[in-house]
């Protein structure tokens, strides 16, 4: 089918899309029908009304007569007619669902064709860094290392190289970016996917991503709002709060918010997080009857009355998938998503689970039961309408619904050209790469330990938490001397994930010229007593922060040449003060299935060597673990190899 235009509400839909782009009417002597979305709107039954405001995902699917579900990677009649059963519009894809670039054209072109009347939102989660879905594409460094770089132009292009690959598979909605500002060392489900702690920085880097994805015509969805940033609790497991007051909420986590509605942003989706200050409405827990806050998927005072009426947002709502525990173990299946509606919601994302025809009636609970609620009057039917109108309005203005009439029509297989030579390109790699680079960030260089200069044959003993991290570091070292860029080098490792210190260790780093050993902490949890980190604990379950602290101490006890590299949340480098180097990278993932899973291992490995210059400042505060209330590594603070003071 490739691009195909939908000829069902054509000339409705040209009216509107003058209003968006292109040649108005007015110049063309005709009054532009402004009602003519609210027609389209009053002209639909309700049962397709409702399908528009449902979003599902097919992650895994169980076809019948098969023993277990799989992912779902090939259409099939099954998916096909729930979606024309129940008129949806659209649904979310996940890394299950896109294994290769002519399998995900295939796939996004089979959806499409069974969106029979209108054509689908076909969305993803593509942030960049440590979330990204595509399983062919570019990966590219994250947000925090966005904003450990400062530079705008690298998160224009992030987005113009995320939108272009996404599109380029027949994808069109993107849920990103995160505009959360990750003030808290210790939220477990953001840290890197934040740009920074600094909520003009997050503005501007998200502003600059948003540009560069709605310029590839991709729908963007800015999120968690009102905001996740300042949370300890992952919302797919409980029920986080921010107890801020509305004044400080307004200054830091509503404003990068407030300039992506100004600048145009598509889409906001919604955070599973209790804000009292705003909302402190209770409801009684389907988990334990408990008293609990609404969190603001579910409130009508942060939907309409902040996001639309005070800030002025009069784009799509999407929520946060409801299957999530913060709303899932509290909230009722189908009371959850007329609950949603009543709040402002225009779009119930992963409303039920659908993983076969046998678990159809989960979808069909939920779509009943909205229905019935309007009829009832539980739901105004204005609620429906507006939320249609906003949903057909969006699919109008990125051309999913009855694109430009001079568009050129592409067919199926010239798609899947286009997308094998845009998805994972050269010049996206290369990009990538450069940007990873400016990232880096030197926070500690005592006696001048950076950078390593090996002489030939000498040994490097790698030390990380997991084969691939391991894996990316080997095959970095070997790059950069086969390249000739530095002498051949030997390497041995050791990764630590789920360990304790132990004699064989000790071997290898005694053996060994240098040690690099790479830290992954999500939330710091060290042993501290008095100050002071206890590294005499011996319990596997603290591998993160004991083991790399244990190849850190006995390492340089021996005078061997020691830099920790912070491969996640920055915050983990305040467990190892006692290095005589440390950077951060911003990303942990390393080289499995034949490539590079991001770029950020190889630009530390690279500035290790001596091969970069660190460029990056630091995007957030560290903290200090053995002082509470210290600041460790301040905002703004890098150094470099040739200075003496850091950068702020």
């Amino acid at each position: 089918m490739g691009k195909k235009r939908w000829a069902v509400y054509g000339m409705i839909s040209a009216l509107v899309l003058s209003g968006f782009s292109g040649t108005s009417l007015q110049e063309e002597g005709k009054e532009p029908d402004s009602r003519t979305v609210e027609q389209m709107v009053s002209e639909m039954p309700l049962e397709e009304k409702v399908g528009q405001m449902l979003m599902p995902d097919f992650r895994n699917w169980q076809k019948a007569g098969e023993a277990k579900a799989t992912g779902f990677t090939e259409m099939n009649s099954e998916v096909g007619s729930i979606i024309e059963k129940y008129h949806l519009g659209g649904v979310i894809l996940f890394a299950e669902n896109v294994t290769g670039t002519e399998q995900t054209v295939r796939l996004t072109d089979g959806l499409q064709k069974a969106g029979k009347k209108i054509p689908l939102f076909i969305t993803i989660d593509q942030e960049g860094g440590i979330v990204t879905r595509l399983q062919s594409g570019t990966n590219l460094p994250g947000n925090m290392a966005l904003g450990a770089g400062r530079s705008e132009k690298n998160a224009y292009r992030t987005g113009k190289i995320i939108g272009r690959e996404l599109a380029s598979l027949g994808i069109n909605v993107n849920f990103a970016p995160s505009l959360d500002v990750n003030n808290n060392p210790a939220n477990p489900v953001i840290g890197v996917r934040s740009f920074s702690s600094n909520p003009e920085l997050v503005a501007s880097l998200g502003l600059q991503s948003i540009k560069g994805m709605q310029e590839q015509n991709m729908a963007t969805s800015a999120k968690h709002f009102p905001g996740h940033g300042d949370t300890a609790v992952d919302s797919h497991y409980g029920l986080p709060m921010v107890t801020h007051g509305k004044e400080r909420l307004k200054n830091v986590e509503l404003y990068p918010f407030q300039k992506a509605i100004d600048a145009g942003v598509d889409m906001i989706m919604t955070a599973h997080v209790q804000f009292p200050a705003i909302d402190d409405t209770t409801y009684t827990s389907k988990k334990d009857g408990q008293q609990i806050m609404v969190p603001a998927t579910l409130s009508r005072k942060v939907l309409t009355g902040l996001l639309k009426e005070e800030m002025g947002f009069k784009g799509v709502v999407v929520t946060d998938a409801l299957n999530m525990k913060a709303i899932a173990d509290n909230f009722g299946q189908t009371e959850t998503v007329i609950m949603a509606i009543n709040a402002g919601v225009d779009i119930a994302l992963m409303p039920a689970p659908v993983t076969s025809l046998a678990t159809e009636k989960n979808l069909a609970e939920v779509y009943k039961g909205v229905i019935n609620a309007v009829k009832t009057g539980e739901i105004p039917m204005a609620e429906i309408d507006d939320s249609v109108e906003r949903i057909l309005e969006l699919k109008i203005k990125r051309g999913i619904l009855n694109p430009e009439v001079n568009e050129v029509s592409q067919s199926l297989q010239e798609q899947i050209s286009q997308a094998k030579k845009t998805v994972g390109s050269m010049k996206h790699h290369h990009l990538e790469k450069a940007m990873a680079l400016d990232a880096v960030t030197l926070l500690k260089n005592d006696d001048q330990t950076l950078p390593f200069k090996p002489k030939r044959n000498d040994k490097i003993l790698i030390a990380a938490p997991f084969e691939d991290q391991a894996e990316a570091i080997r095959r970095s070292i070997n790059e950069l001397y086969s390249k000739k860029m530095m002498n051949r080098v030997k390497t041995d490792s050791v990764v630590f994930s789920g360990k304790v210190f132990d004699k064989e260790t000790a071997r290898k780093i005694d053996e060994a010229d240098y040690v690099i050993t790479g830290s992954y902490v999500v939330k710091n949890d060290p042993a501290v007593n008095d100050g002071v980190i206890d590294d005499t604990v011996t319990d596997s379950s603290k591998w993160a922060t004991a083991f790399p602290r244990a190849v850190m101490n006995y390492a340089q006890k021996q005078d061997k040449k020691f830099v920790l590299m912070s491969l996640r949340n920055p915050y983990d480098a305040a467990n190892f003060e006692e290095s005589k180097a440390v950077l951060a990278v911003y990303g942990f993932k390393g080289y499995s299935n034949g490539r590079y899973r991001q770029p950020n291992i190889p630009a530390g490995i690279q500035t290790i060597f001596g091969l970069s210059n660190p460029k990056g400042k630091m995007p957030v505060d560290i903290p200090s673990v053995t002082q509470p209330g210290e600041i460790l590594y301040p905002y703004g603070y890098g150094l470099t190899f040739h200075s003496k003071n850091p950068q702020q």
